[in-house]
């Protein structure tokens, strides 16, 4: 007796089995049925809808033959943080007792796609809070007592094997109806038969329970971000920040400073999410977040005309790198030392016209682009440059001179063509010719030096300066000046001549705190030309 008593009270775990259809292989039309029994051995079943119809058997033999719900036993589900519970607003704590409640009852969850059937012995308020539940059989109320072996001690006990039919158990011996339906899953759905059900009151009736749905999953990153992630606020960050980036995909035109911030906040959210999983790949990806936040907020600086970090102002620059610097710088050498012609003026027009051909040795030219240089008498001028050799063009020179936007004149500089043996003096790239030769138009035509009508030796002045400060315009490496003597070679005039050439920029507001000394010229550019500089790196 005292035996039987400790069996009653005893508070264990409530039952919980699964039968699964999986598929067999990739590409194959059979499945598998599997219960989490030990002692039911899986089955292969040659399609999709008999291995429903064959689970669905399997799980109705298993309640037929299986005792009814027990109602001293804890909820199955509550031994763990199950997604069933009803939960307080606010964040999420671990399950305490007070959250089961109501008789307890044996409930069939499935999935909606009819690949798993799960019986749980629960409580009906767990049981009510899943959506997909169906209750099959309610414990006894809790003035009949339960015996050991499940059923109610005011009831018959069932006979012994091989003697009469065994009286009707408190719950249905007709399988469940399943949550999945009958054109889902290919498989007609039994009706429930009419038999003796237990008289326990249900927690509430089902059509008075809204449905519970379950929210969407988040995904970020190609990750999918799982329900039961905890803490809720991480999951909760990790969902909304998915959606924003998505967000940001679709709009029209970029904000740097608003992706800065996004690649922030996944930073910071997948550095808690490694914390919370141990995953090592998570933490990766928090620092390639990390390193994009970064970015993002140095070109939103570089845009905007500002400087991280407090370092002062930036300048959008012309050119913006300092490989793009560095060949402005070759090409001015390279005019230097192979001029064909002497002269400022003559200096001017091989520069030009080598930008224009840099790439190939040949390019187009009309007459506006040599009729805007400080030239005296281009005509002669570019006479000289085509009887030396240096320069062809298709036509004559007063062709040239005349010709037109919508009708170029092709040119041609021999030195500059390359060939198999000699592929040029340039090693820029296709793209950047243009931008170099951007840059030359913009510093020789540059406004102030337009209206002070200075010369060719001026602005071949201002070309040699732009490409010989440092990034806030000081002249010369680290600021201590440039030699005299190279400016007057660039510049094809004499030493001498530098000072009032300096008066000249200093006046159309190019240099300022400038001083000509014996061998070298200091002071700095001014902020208004810093963008068309070429600092020295």
């Amino acid at each position: 007796m005292g035996v039987e008593a400790h069996a009653t009270n005893e508070r264990v775990t409530g039952r919980r089995w699964t039968v699964r259809l999986d598929p067999v292989g990739r590409g194959r039309a059979d499945v598998r049925v599997s219960c989490s029994r030990p002692a039911c051995a899986a089955q292969v079943l040659p399609s999709a809808a008999a291995g429903r119809t064959a689970a669905i058997a399997h799980l109705k033999a298993h309640l037929r033959a299986g005792p009814a719900p027990r109602p001293s036993v804890h909820c199955a589900c509550r031994a763990e943080e199950c997604h069933t519970h009803i939960r307080p607003a606010g964040p999420r704590e671990r399950p305490v007792p007070w959250r089961c409640g109501g008789a307890v009852v044996l409930a069939v969850i499935t999935d909606r796609e009819g690949r798993w059937w799960q019986v749980l012995e629960c409580c009906s308020r767990c049981a009510a809070a899943h959506p997909t539940a169906k209750v099959v059989a309610t414990a006894p109320a809790a003035g009949a007592p339960a015996r050991a072996d499940g059923f109610r001690a005011d009831a018959p006990a069932p006979a012994p094997p091989g003697g009469p039919a065994a009286t009707t158990p408190t719950f249905s011996a007709v399988g469940p109806h399943f949550s999945h339906s009958a054109a889902a899953t290919g498989t007609a759905v039994p009706q429930q038969a009419s038999g003796p059900r237990s008289s326990a009151p249900r927690s509430a009736p089902r059509s008075a329970r809204p449905p519970r749905k379950r929210p969407p999953r988040g995904r970020i990153a190609q990750r999918l971000v799982p329900h039961d992630l905890r803490p809720v606020a991480l999951r909760d960050e990790l969902t909304e920040l998915g959606e924003l980036f998505r967000a940001y995909q679709a709009r029209t035109e970029p904000d740097l400073a608003m992706l800065a911030d996004l690649h922030t906040r996944k930073a910071e959210a997948f550095n808690a999410w490694a914390e919370v999983t141990a995953d090592t790949g998570l933490r990766l990806d928090a620092q390639r977040a990390e390193q994009a936040a970064a970015t993002a907020r140095l070109q939103h600086l570089h845009r905007i005309g500002q400087a991280p970090d407090g370092e002062g102002p930036a300048v959008a620059r012309l050119l913006t790198a300092p490989a793009q610097w560095n060949h402005a710088r070759a090409v001015l050498a390279h005019v230097a030392e192979n001029a064909p012609l002497p002269g400022a003026e003559a200096r001017l027009l091989v520069l030009m016209v080598t930008l224009r051909t840099a790439q190939s040795g040949v390019g187009n030219l009309v007459g506006q682009d040599i009729k805007g240089l400080p030239l005296q008498d281009p005509e002669h001028l570019v006479g000289q440059l085509v009887e030396s050799g240096w320069l062809g063009i298709s036509g004559t020179v007063e062709e040239l001179i005349a010709s037109r936007p919508e009708s170029p004149t092709r040119i041609s500089v021999p030195s500059l063509t390359p060939d198999e043996d000699d592929p040029g003096p340039f090693t820029f790239g296709r793209k950047l010719r243009p931008k170099l030769s951007g840059w030359a138009q913009r510093v020789v035509g540059e406004k102030k030096l337009r209206k002070g009508k200075t010369g060719a030796d001026v602005r071949l002045l201002a070309l040699a300066l732009a490409t010989g400060a440092d990034g806030e315009g000081l002249l010369g490496p680290g600021g201590e000046g440039i030699g005299l003597d190279g400016l007057s070679s660039w510049c094809s005039v004499d030493a001498g001549d530098l000072p009032d050439l300096v008066d000249r920029l200093t006046a159309a507001d190019w240099l300022a705190e400038a001083d000509v000394t014996g061998t070298l010229l200091t002071g700095r550019l001014t902020e208004r030309v810093l963008p068309l500089g070429c600092p020295l790196t």
